[in-house]
Parts: C-alpha cells; structure tokens; sequence
C-alpha cells in the first residue's frame, strides 16, 4: 500500500519542485554575468512566471482528485475525460495567454513598477 501511494505522489512532488529549480537555475546562470539589472531582470520575470503558473493551479489541484477518485474505481473512462477537460481549459487558456502576452506583460511590469534598469 505505502510504495503505492510512494508511486503516485512522486511525479507530483517532481512537479512541485521544478518551479523553484527552474528560477534558481535561470540566478545562478544570470548571476556570473557583470551587471546587476540582469538579475533583476531575473527576478521581475520570475515573480511574473510564478504569479501565471501558480494562477493556474486550479487545473492540476481540481483534477488530482478528481482522477485518484477514477484510479481507485477503476474507471478508465472517467479518468480519460477529466484528462480531455482539462487539456481544453489549459489550451483556451494557453491561446489567450498567448493572444494577449503584450498586453500581460504591460500589466505586470505596470503592478511590479519594473523600471529598464
């Protein structure tokens, strides 16, 4: 029972860790270089990824349960079907991401007050 339950939680426990990975890369990276506003760049981009990606949330924590419930039940179909309405939430909401970037990104330097340098 227990490396059962080992087994499906590690793909989310990988998950949850690569976000924070990923901005510690993207500063250890950007911090050889010789000037500070990188890392600032760094760190407004970050902060902005996080807020989107975390914002989204919703998707992976209202189907985890969802589907353990189809796991545990056996219910393939049902699992099946919770993975095709989630992917259409994430597609819409991916395009429309997409379509509006330059208006996203407009906004979030306006909140974070992110000046050139």
């Amino acid at each position: 029972m227990n490396r059962k339950v080992l087994n499906l939680a590690i793909p989310n426990i990988i998950s949850n860790l690569s976000v924070p990975l990923l901005g510690a890369v993207d500063t250890a990276l950007v911090g050889h270089l010789e000037e500070a506003y990188y890392l600032g760049a760094i760190a407004v981009g970050s902060m902005i990824f996080n807020f989107i990606f975390w914002g989204f949330g919703f998707l992976r924590m209202g189907t985890t349960g969802i589907t353990a419930q189809a796991f545990g039940e056996k219910n393939q179909t049902e699992s099946i079907m919770t993975l095709a309405r989630a992917l259409t939430v994430a597609i819409v909401f991916g395009v429309l991401i997409v379509l509006l970037q330059a208006w996203i990104a407009d906004l979030s330097f306006w909140l974070v007050e992110a000046s050139p340098e």
